[in-house]
């Protein structure tokens, strides 16, 4: 059920507080003036408390501000998105009953059959891979300017098979970032495979990496399941990839390219199904530079490139 009102002096149409009804999402209707105009019932879950909603400003129910975000030190989509006439988001801590929570706020202009802007819809994307604070459960915790736009852009790339490489000093979480892409993915209800790639020799790297064969090598006694093949459907995250021998590099590299792997002392390609994450410590740049990287594989592995360091 949606609650709405609108006073004659107010351009809107009741219609419109009618699609909030199918959005499962917390949403509401916006003024120009930042009025809370109408809302659906998983908004008033998050947000109402009991409280009068109707008429009090978008920056009060969210945020307990008594002036728009931007002019507390926020960036405002409302304000982004009456500058630019284009959708905006962006990534808010929103005060809720459970507490400060990450919200991907997703701004809206509204406009009438003259084209006039009349108002905004908003829609709240609730962030599940991060919290404000520590608890229970893993996963990201910050609170920062600095964490947040981490977390916006992730959340950007997370949706598309986009190849990521997370750059950052051991500690500051690249894992759980990587782990954060895969559960804001289509493929989130796949596997997560984690790669250790520092300390693998070149032949070992291989075996795990693609599989092996029944009497590929001594000791092959039996057929093995790779990592590639364990990731079908999922995320294959290569954390280290800057420890990568240069011959494994170039196998690698097929793989990226053509989708297609060959298991140790197989025959028919295999096909695969995942989606690329790394991550190093290492200057990958200058070690291109060096002849210890593939400038190839860096500029395929770089699609979307993000550093990350230590945040609050």
């Amino acid at each position: 059920m949606v609650e709405y009102s609108f006073s004659k002096d107010k351009v809107a149409m009741p219609e419109l507080a009618a699609l909030l009804d199918v959005i499962k999402e917390p949403a509401t209707i916006i003024s120009l003036n930042y009025e809370i105009l109408a809302f659906n019932q998983a908004y008033r879950a998050i947000y109402g408390e009991g409280e009068r909603i109707l008429g009090r400003t978008c920056f009060d129910v969210s945020h307990g501000y008594a002036v728009p975000c931007d002019q507390a030190g926020e960036s405002c989509p409302l304000k982004r998105c009456q500058d630019s006439g284009q959708r905006q988001r962006v990534l808010h801590l929103h005060n809720t009953p459970d507490g400060e929570e990450h919200v991907d706020v997703e701004m809206n202009p509204i406009r009438n059959d003259q084209g006039d802007l009349i108002g905004y819809l908003e829609i709240m994307h609730l962030v599940k891979e991060a919290r404000a604070t520590p608890g229970e459960g893993s996963g990201m915790v910050g609170r920062s300017h600095a964490f947040s736009r981490m977390l916006e852009m992730l959340r950007r790339a997370a949706p598309s098979d986009i190849t990521v490489l997370l750059l950052g000093e051991s500690g500051s979480g690249k894992e759980l970032a990587a782990r954060a892409v895969h559960d804001g993915s289509s493929r989130a209800r796949g596997p997560f495979i984690t790669v250790e790639c520092s300390g693998l020799t070149e032949s070992l790297f291989e075996s795990e990496l693609f599989g092996h064969e029944r009497g590929a090598f001594t000791g092959a006694v039996g057929r093995k399941k790779g990592l590639i093949e364990a990731a079908r459907g999922g995320t294959l995250f290569l954390d280290e990839i800057g420890e990568i021998p240069l011959p494994q590099q170039v196998k690698l590299l097929r793989l990226i390219e053509t989708g297609t792997y060959r298991t140790v002392g197989g025959i028919e390609p295999q096909h695969a199904d995942f989606r690329l994450v790394c991550a190093t410590h290492r200057n990958l740049k200058q070690m291109v530079d060096e002849g210890r990287f593939r400038q190839d594989l860096y500029y395929r592995i770089s699609a979307f490139s993000r550093h990350l360091t230590f945040f609050g």
